[in-house]
């Protein structure tokens, strides 16, 4: 009796350690895919020559916003999913020791400091979607550089503000957690049509936010079948089997692989969440959202904000 006594209090001492070590060695979230494979098509003809991504929004390119949310979020390593035409994205992010020596020699130091920062921001590694098969095909055209580790997906041209990133706040609710994150919003009923919808168990609060854990994803339902109005907008953190999830999963239309399909067998399998983001965000994507994100943006601007304002109360409606 005294053997199985100690016997019982060693496993269970055991699996009290093994527990504390598997919380030990869950690996952090380090690095971020970024997929700029699209072909730009609703941006026609401004995208005929150029990238999407690099449209600019005030001052920076569409794609910075995302990079710097990355590095405010303590992401160490950008994975950027290119495609034909996408040279300008590497281009902008590399080091440019002409240009900078020649704003030096102007007298522009700020302006050289400004371009050498933009290639310093955080290590940057890229590769190529050959063909356009959908957003899952292009994430999982990662799967090498991320290896077996949680990682970060931000779509480049959604455009999130807030007081706190909204990529630093999945990644500690995804580290709180061990399962994956993806954001939200509530939307209209009547343009649920346009997102990506989650259904979802009643909320719960954790660390002081409110998470939905996701039953299921439905793709553009109509208002009459949606099963909720929050939206999915383009900012995810997910454990490495969600390649295995998108390795398996069958072309939908078009012959795209839908990175939503693979999130679907993830969240009934191994258990997803949703965060409401109370931020704001963009869909830079469209043309609207992409006009409201210059304004808005251009509004916070603390060189020209005010004048920008002034001018806009000065059109006559």
């Amino acid at each position: 009796m005294r053997l199985t006594r100690g016997r019982e209090i060693v496993m269970v001492r055991f699996r009290g350690v093994e527990a504390m070590n598997a919380e030990t060695k869950r690996k952090p979230v380090r690095k971020a895919v970024l997929p700029a494979a699209g072909l730009g098509t609703r941006f026609l003809p401004a995208t005929k020559a150029q990238p999407k991504e690099m449209l600019p929004v005030v001052d920076k390119p569409l794609i910075q916003y995302s990079v710097e949310e990355c590095v405010d979020s303590g992401i160490e390593n950008i994975i950027i999913v290119t495609g034909r035409g996408k040279h300008a994205i590497e281009d902008h992010f590399d080091a440019a020791p002409e240009l900078e020596n020649f704003l030096e020699r102007k007298g522009k130091q700020d302006q050289a400091n400004m371009v050498r920062e933009i290639s310093d921001l955080v290590r940057f590694s890229y590769t190529r979607q050959k063909v356009p098969l959908g957003l899952g095909h292009a994430v999982l055209e990662a799967r090498d550089m991320v290896d077996e580790e949680p990682f970060a997906i931000l779509l480049g041209d959604v455009i999130m503000t807030g007081p706190e990133p909204a990529t630093r706040q999945l990644i500690e609710i995804y580290e709180a957690t061990g399962q994956g994150v993806i954001a939200v919003v509530p939307v209209p009923r009547e343009q649920v049509s346009l997102y990506g919808i989650v259904d979802t168990e009643p909320p719960v609060e954790h660390n002081g936010r409110t998470i939905y854990r996701i039953r299921d994803l439905v793709e553009k339902p109509s208002p009459e079948e949606a099963p909720s109005t929050l939206a999915v907008v383009g900012r995810y953190v997910l454990p490495p089997e969600i390649f295995t999830y998108l390795e398996h999963t069958k072309p939908g239309r078009g012959g795209e692989i839908q990175l939503t399909d693979a999130l679907r067998q993830l969240a009934k399998e191994r258990g997803l969440w949703a965060y409401v983001w109370e931020g704001k965000s963009y869909d830079a994507g469209d043309k609207l959202g992409f006009l409201q994100a210059t304004v808005e943006l251009a509004l916070e601007n603390p060189d020209f904000g005010e004048a920008f304002r002034d001018w806009l109360r000065s059109l006559k409606p």
